[in-house]
């Protein structure tokens, strides 16, 4: 007994990963279809140890299908995400087209799990922005222990948070750097990447923000509690995967770093690793294959009251993405839906 399952995109990097991780986490499968845009109809790709064809996504019939985790892009979602929700598919989405529909949950499971029960007012289920997933992660055992009031937090986020595109431009970048007559100059993003940084991802808005700040500032408020302040600057660095962040946080109450240290300890999806001494913490290199946040650098904070700073890695393609709707589907078949 199993549900049908459905990795709308999955020729993708996400899409890929989606598949990997339903295997590896013996998600309970009785059968699963991997779907694609026409142009790459017939990929094959893979889930444990069987290899699928992918089907074609524009003639595709959800009907009778239980869960479709959807890894394309907010235009695609647009056309296909309400027929599969009409259908009766549960949608689980990782584009940003409905985050902020107040009518669509927001899940982050070991955060607000108990927000799943939304689902059944359009049959949709949004997965958060790569960034802002880890983060929570990080938040929440602080927040219920000392109320967050404010957050300011940096962001190194690395290129396959931009795609197969992004990737291929750093690596081809990089290998121009020592070939002077084979110039990479940037396409899919605005300056060189490789051995660079570039404070802007995704738009400009009105008030000087990028969106993927905008971003992060309104999906920690609707996943975690609207009153906490935040303020965020995004910047993409040369790495290929791993998101890292440093997190400043202001409390409504004192606590203490060491105790700090012990609540994140057993807080659920997070790995303390916390030397003071060379190496004693997380790089975003290590932390590429695994499910876990991983959390560094723990201090106090000296310049404000009830402040701690924090260092925060994961792997975004995983915690980021793929991963978390796993999660999400977990908590809908475990709480929601019937096996078939």
């Amino acid at each position: 007994m199993g549900y049908k399952v459905v990795v709308v995109g999955a020729t993708g990097n996400v899409g890929r990963e989606m598949l990997n991780i339903l295997a590896e986490r013996e998600f309970p499968v009785s059968e699963i279809a991997a779907l694609a845009s026409r142009k790459s109809l017939g990929t094959e790709v893979s889930f444990g140890d069987q290899t699928l064809k992918t089907k074609d996504l524009d003639t595709f019939d959800f009907t009778g299908w239980d869960i479709a985790l959807f890894a394309v892009g907010s235009d695609a979602t647009r056309t296909y995400a309400p027929k599969a929700a009409a259908c009766g598919c549960v949608v689980i989405d990782n584009s940003s087209l409905y985050r902020y529909d107040p009518d669509v949950p927001l899940i982050v499971p070991e955060v607000n799990a108990d927000a799943v029960v939304g689902y059944s007012r359009k049959n949709i289920i949004a997965n958060p922005n790569c960034s802002t997933a880890q983060m929570v992660v990080a938040l929440k055992p602080l927040h219920d222990r000392a109320r967050i009031k404010r957050v300011v937090v940096s962001t190194y986020q690395s290129v396959s948070g931009a795609g197969k595109e992004g990737m291929d431009e750093l690596w081809d970048q990089t290998k121009s750097i020592y070939n002077p007559t084979d110039s990479k100059p940037p396409s899919k993003f605005t300056k060189q990447i490789a051995f660079n940084v570039i404070p802007h991802i995704d738009v400009f808005l009105e008030d000087g923000q990028t969106k993927e700040e905008w971003k992060m500032v309104a999906e920690t408020k609707k996943i975690l509690d609207k009153s906490i302040k935040v303020t965020a600057t995004c910047v993409r660095v040369p790495v290929f995967v791993g998101h890292s962040e440093a997190i400043n946080i202001e409390f409504e109450e004192h606590l203490d770093e060491a105790e700090a240290r012990d609540i994140l300890r057993e807080a659920p999806g997070i790995m303390v690793v916390d030397k003071r001494e060379n190496g004693g913490y997380i790089t975003p290199i290590e932390c590429v294959g695994d499910y876990a946040t991983y959390v560094s650098r723990i201090r106090q904070d000296p310049t404000i009251d009830n402040g701690i700073n924090l260092w925060c890695v994961s792997d975004n393609l995983r915690k980021g993405a793929a991963l978390n709707a796993v999660q999400i589907a977990e908590v809908l078949g475990q709480r929601c839906l019937k096996k078939g």
